[in-house]
């Protein structure tokens, strides 16, 4: 008995446990923030050049061509708030995806939560994205916007975010160990879902049907919260929210619970699935 007790005694406890995990999640993720730009001239200003490229881009091609920009004089930073979350979207899921099969040799040797590789991943993503937010706030600046206290709002927006991308990775990564064409395909979808989201364009150009479809996904449902919250006040097209097109504030309930049913569903998987990955990855 007292040589049980003495065993019981030298096991870590909940707390030790947690602290070892949170440990390896931030090595994991700093490591490859640090990797990501490894052997870079311009290194870490790459976070920076690529988005405001495309952005430069899209801006000249359809808010000049197309007079996009004529439709609210905040059109340009909406556009750059568009590409800088669908980046981090894109970035999170991408790393996300291939994050197991990366990190084989730490899956055959250590003994820790699998989640935790995934989670890694997409706060690799977030700290890419914390250095483009301060982008967006020179932007922001330059147009004299005041904040206010409903700027608030924008970090548990920014937080469902994160939850659906990282539920999208946790899906991801698990197929991705079985079947690598997983990546072909999500590189795929991710285009598809660029243009078919509305980064580019108002969402008020979307016939009703496609705004209710468009609404379901919490990207959408973000995107343009954070858009009314930190921009518009005067233009209809832009004030369209989840609620105005659900016809209630329950209809915020809708985004929610597919962020909710999407990060349940990648995290039950990767469970199952877990056993296999040092065999398969």
């Amino acid at each position: 008995m007292a040589s049980n007790a003495a065993y019981l005694d030298t096991r870590p406890s909940r707390g030790d446990r947690l602290a070892y995990h949170l440990r390896i999640l931030r090595v994991i993720a700093v490591a490859e923030f640090k990797l990501k730009y490894a052997g870079s001239a311009l290194g870490y200003v790459w976070s920076v050049l690529k988005p405001l490229a495309l952005f430069t881009m899209l801006y000249l091609v359809f808010g000049r061509v197309f007079h996009l920009g004529a439709i609210s004089r905040y059109y340009p930073l909406s556009l750059l708030i568009g590409i800088v979350f669908f980046n981090f979207f894109a970035d999170s899921t991408m790393l996300g995806m291939g994050s197991i099969v990366g990190r084989a040799s730490l899956v055959r040797k250590m003994a820790f939560p699998r989640t935790i590789i995934p989670m890694a991943a997409t706060l690799t993503a977030s700290m890419t994205l914390c250095i483009n937010l301060t982008v967006i706030a020179a932007f922001v600046a330059y147009n004299r916007i005041v904040p206010r206290v409903t700027w608030l709002l924008v970090l548990p927006l920014m937080l469902e975010l994160y939850i659906f991308s990282l539920g999208i990775a946790l899906i991801l990564a698990t197929l991705f160990v079985r079947m690598r064409d997983i990546g072909q395909v999500w590189e795929l979808v991710l285009q598809l879902f660029f243009y078919a989201s509305p980064i580019i364009y108002p969402v008020g150009y979307l016939p009703p049907w496609a705004r209710t479809i468009s609404f379901l996904s919490p990207f959408t449902q973000v995107l343009q919260d954070l858009r009314a919250v930190i921009l518009y006040r005067d233009i209809p097209g832009n004030r369209i929210t989840v609620a105005t097109v659900f016809h209630g504030s329950a209809g915020r309930l809708l985004p929610l619970a597919v962020t909710a049913a999407v990060f349940a569903g990648g995290y039950l998987l990767l469970k199952h699935e877990e056993h296999w990955f040092a065999e398969r990855a």
